[in-house]
């Protein structure tokens, strides 16, 4: 298995909620772990959880997806059940969100895997706790940035704000993906990857197709198409991985 590992982990935000941050994580998981590789997840903050005793729903698909047997404190520290923002949901519940906790699990899962997959909750702007955005967190766990996007009208507002928002706080930044691409894309669809490729300041490093199924099964379908790739070697580049496992 081949350990040249540029960067120690990558961040996972979106343009917006509900692109599919948490499938794209949880392939990306198990593509790498495939080949050998010790993946680490963390998804630091998750609202909307049921039973917040245990892992909420996106949580638990990056657990199985990486094989992990890392305790739940440490795959997800703040686990809130109400589905707002981070900040307005512990407020409503009267806990707090303590960041130098947020970091110290990172620290240590970073301390035991080759890789540690991040996932945020929804995009940059999403307040934390304190006036403290999601961007401020990827900031402090030293991770470059890996953008989701949806294909669809609007994403080159979307996708060219987070940018930029990145590039403005000064935030290193792998590239993009657009996750969803439809089997029969519309015209905004179609245009939507050479536009940010050409409009925006970082790579394209893929173009992920719309799947279908139950999440597991849609995390391992997305797996078998980065694998394929024509863009494997720039995706995996630009996560700081090796770049020989774009030839096996």
């Amino acid at each position: 298995m081949p350990t040249d590992f540029s960067q120690k982990g990558i961040f996972v935000t979106g343009t917006d909620t509900g692109v599919g941050k948490t499938l794209v994580s949880a392939a990306l998981a198990l593509f790498l772990r495939g080949f050998g590789i010790d993946v680490g997840v963390m998804k630091p903050v998750e609202t909307g959880v049921d039973e917040p005793a245990g892992l909420g729903e996106d949580a638990t698909l990056l657990q199985w997806a990486a094989k992990s047997g890392d305790a739940p404190d440490s795959i997800c520290p703040c686990r809130l059940r109400l589905p707002l923002a981070p900040s307005e949901a512990a407020s409503r519940e009267g806990a707090a969100i303590d960041l130098s906790l947020l970091q110290d699990r990172f620290e240590a899962l970073a301390g035991r895997h080759d890789f540690v997959i991040v996932e945020g909750a929804g995009g940059l702007m999403v307040p934390i706790a304190g006036g403290v955005l999601m961007a401020d967190l990827a900031r402090n766990l030293g991770l470059p940035l890996l953008v989701v996007a949806r294909p669809g009208l609007g994403t080159i507002n979307h996708t060219l704000l987070t940018v930029f928002a990145a590039r403005t706080m000064e935030l290193p930044l792998a590239g993009m993906i657009i996750n969803g691409m439809p089997n029969s894309p519309d015209e905004a669809e179609q245009s939507a990857p050479h536009a940010l490729a050409a409009l925006a300041s970082a790579d394209l490093l893929g173009v992920l197709p719309r799947v279908a199924g139950e999440k597991r099964e849609m995390a391992e379908a997305l797996a078998k198409h980065i694998a394929a790739l024509p863009s494997l070697f720039w995706l995996l580049k630009g996560l700081g991985l090796p770049t020989d496992l774009a030839g096996h």
